[in-house]
C-alpha cells in the first residue's frame, strides 16, 4: 500500500549559478503614488500603440523598439515622472507583444472606469536602486517587507505591478551574490514524480500526495458573493484560493528539494487537458506552477532536475517493462492492477512514478560524457 509522503534526507550535485525571480510586497502607503505612475505609464503605452499604427498606416511598415524610443526621448524631462528606462522598456515591450501577437495594433491601456488596466511599471536594472530595506525608484524611496534580504543579489530588471485587490509587488531579476557550495550524491535519493488529479503527484518511492481542492471549497462562498454582486469579496475569495494553492505548492516543493538529490516529473500537458471537462479540476491543480517551482528551486539548491516524456508510463510495469496495465479510458479507473507477465501488483500512479525515475536515469545516463583518463585517475 502507498505511504503518505515524508521526504527522506539525500543529497545533490554541486549548486549552479542561476538568476532568481523575486517578487516582494510593497507596503500600502506608496499606493497612491505607484497609481499616479501607472496612469503615466499607461500614457506613454497609448502613445507608441498610436505611432506605431500611424507609421503603419502611412509607410507599411512596423517601429521597433529601437525606433519608437526615438520619438519618446526627452519624455522624462518634460513632467513625466517615470525613470527614463522605465519609457524605454515600455516601448521595448509594445514592440514585443505587437510582434508576439502579429497583430498592427493591440489594446489601449486604461487609466479608470470598470474595465481599468491593472498598474504596470517596467523598469531597468539601472533604474532602481536598493538600500537599507528599501526600493529607490526615480527619487522616490519605497518600503517594502524585504523577505529576501536584497543586499545579498544583484539586481536586474523587473516590473512593479498591481493585483485586483490593489496590492502592489516589485517583481524583479536577481542573482545571488555569494552561494555556498554544497555537495550531495547524484543519484543518491533520486525521485520521480507522477502528476496527477485523484492524488495530486505520486513518488517513486511508494508515497502519494493528497489532492486539495482549494476551488471546489469555495466555489460555494464564490458563486454566492458573485450573485449578489460583491466585487471585493469575490476579489478576496480569488485571492485566497490562489494564496492556498501557491503555498501548498510552495511547501510540497521545498520538501522534495531539501529531501532529494535528483529530481524527475513527467511532462503531463496541462494546456490540452484544460480543453476537456476536466478543466477546473486541471487549472485547481496547478501543474504547471508546481514544476516551475522545482526548476528554480533546484536550480538555486543544486538539484538536477528534469522533466520526462511520461507516455505510457502508467500502462508499462515499471518491474519487467511490459505494456500490462488498463488502457483507454476505462482503465482510467484502474487504480492497481496486476501484471500478468511477472506477476507484480501495480499501483497505478506510484507505477506511472517508477517509470518516470528509470526514463530520467536513462537520460541522465545518455547525457554524461566519459571522463578523461587522467581525470579518472583523480
Amino acid at each position: 500500500m502507498a505511504t503518505r509522503f515524508k521526504p527522506a534526507v539525500g543529497g545533490a550535485k554541486d549548486e549552479r549559478d542561476g538568476v532568481r525571480t523575486l517578487r516582494l510586497r510593497i507596503k500600502d502607503k506608496h499606493a497612491t503614488y505607484l497609481r499616479g505612475l501607472a496612469r503615466e505609464s499607461n500614457l506613454v503605452w497609448n502613445y507608441v500603440n498610436d505611432l506605431s499604427f500611424q507609421v503603419f498606416q502611412r509607410e507599411r511598415r512596423f517601429l521597433s523598439g529601437y525606433d519608437l524610443q526615438k520619438y519618446t526621448n526627452g519624455a522624462s524631462r518634460e513632467g513625466l515622472r517615470l525613470h527614463s528606462q522605465t519609457i524605454q522598456a515600455i516601448a521595448a515591450e509594445y514592440a514585443t507583444r505587437r510582434k508576439q501577437c502579429k497583430k498592427v495594433k493591440l489594446a489601449w491601456r486604461k487609466s479608470g472606469g470598470a474595465r481599468r488596466s491593472l498598474g504596470w511599471i517596467p523598469f531597468k536594472a539601472s533604474g532602481i536602486a536598493y538600500a537599507h530595506g528599501q526600493i529607490r525608484y526615480g527619487k522616490v524611496w519605497l518600503s517594502l517587507w524585504d523577505s529576501y534580504d536584497l543586499k545579498n543579489y544583484d539586481l536586474g530588471a523587473g516590473s512593479i505591478s498591481e493585483d485586483a485587490r490593489g496590492r502592489w509587488t516589485i517583481n524583479l531579476c536577481a542573482t545571488p551574490r555569494h552561494r555556498p557550495m554544497r555537495q550531495r550524491a547524484l543519484f543518491k535519493d533520486a525521485v520521480g514524480i507522477d502528476l496527477g488529479l485523484k492524488d495530486f503527484a505520486a513518488t517513486s518511492d511508494g508515497a502519494t500526495i493528497e489532492a486539495k481542492k482549494f476551488y471546489r471549497e469555495l466555489e460555494p462562498k464564490l458563486a454566492m458573493a458573485q450573485r449578489a454582486n460583491k466585487k471585493t469579496r469575490v476579489r478576496a475569495i480569488h485571492a485566497k484560493i490562489a494564496n492556498r494553492r501557491k503555498d501548498f505548492q510552495q511547501k510540497l516543493s521545498t520538501r522534495l528539494v531539501h529531501g532529494y538529490g535528483a529530481i524527475f516529473v513527467g511532462n503531463v500537458n496541462a494546456s490540452a487537458l484544460v480543453k476537456t471537462n476536466q478543466a477546473k479540476s486541471v487549472l485547481d491543480a496547478g501543474w504547471s506552477a508546481f514544476r516551475t517551482m522545482l526548476q528554480y528551486k533546484c536550480a538555486d539548491a543544486g538539484v538536477w532536475f528534469e522533466e520526462v516524456n511520461e507516455a505510457y508510463s502508467t500502462q508499462t510495469c515499471s518491474g519487467c517493462q511490459e505494456r500490462t496495465g488498463p488502457k483507454g479510458r476505462e482503465g482510467l479507473r484502474v487504480r492497481v492492477w496486476f501484471c500478468g507477465q511477472c506477476g507484480t501488483v501495480q499501483h497505478r500512479d506510484v507505477n506511472a512514478a517508477r517509470n518516470i525515475l528509470a526514463a530520467g536515469h536513462r537520460r541522465l545516463a545518455v547525457g554524461i560524457t566519459a571522463l578523461p583518463a587522467h581525470a579518472a585517475a583523480l
